[in-house]
């Protein structure tokens, strides 16, 4: 049982009531924020709901790690760290976390006071389309593995050493 990112991709002009619920229930407020959910039948329904706003596909746990090294945030607004998770929870470090998450063996909210939205920013080079699907040139629903790809844009560069 792996974890599902989901994206939001566009706005709130022109969006059916169903669909603002929804997202709401996921907590999918703005553009470019990215929820982890699990793989249930459940979040399949939420999506088939949503698919027309968001996309999604499964994460590994190297690039959930990255995700949360980078961009991951407690309460209070300061920076995931290892530090914090291993004092929080029973996981020594994101890693371990990420790891145990894409195993379906723990939860992001095991490590208290992690906010459950990741803030991304806008990927470089924009995304493909945001009104078509991803299976016809677009950004919109599923894209499976690819979503790694995608978020590989949204996060910053490691810096290489000179």
């Amino acid at each position: 049982m792996s974890v599902v990112a989901v994206v939001r991709v566009r706005g709130h002009a022109k969006i059916r009531h169903d669909a603002v619920e929804t997202m709401d229930m996921m907590k999918l407020t703005r553009v470019n924020h990215c929820v982890l959910l699990p793989q249930t039948e459940t979040t399949r329904g939420m999506l088939q709901v949503v698919k027309d706003y968001v996309t999604w596909g499964e994460l590994g746990h190297e690039s959930l790690a990255r995700m949360l090294f980078q961009r991951g945030e407690v309460i209070g607004g300061a920076r995931l760290t290892d530090a914090y998770v291993k004092e929080n929870s029973k996981y020594t470090s994101i890693l371990s976390l990420a790891k145990a998450v894409d195993k379906g063996e723990a939860r992001l909210a095991d490590v208290k006071g992690l906010k459950p939205v990741i803030r991304l920013p806008p990927p470089k080079k924009g995304y493909e389309g945001s009104k078509k699907p991803y299976s016809d040139g677009g950004s919109l629903g599923y894209r499976g593995a690819a979503i790694e790809k995608l978020i590989g844009r949204m996060l910053e560069r490691p810096k290489e050493a000179k």
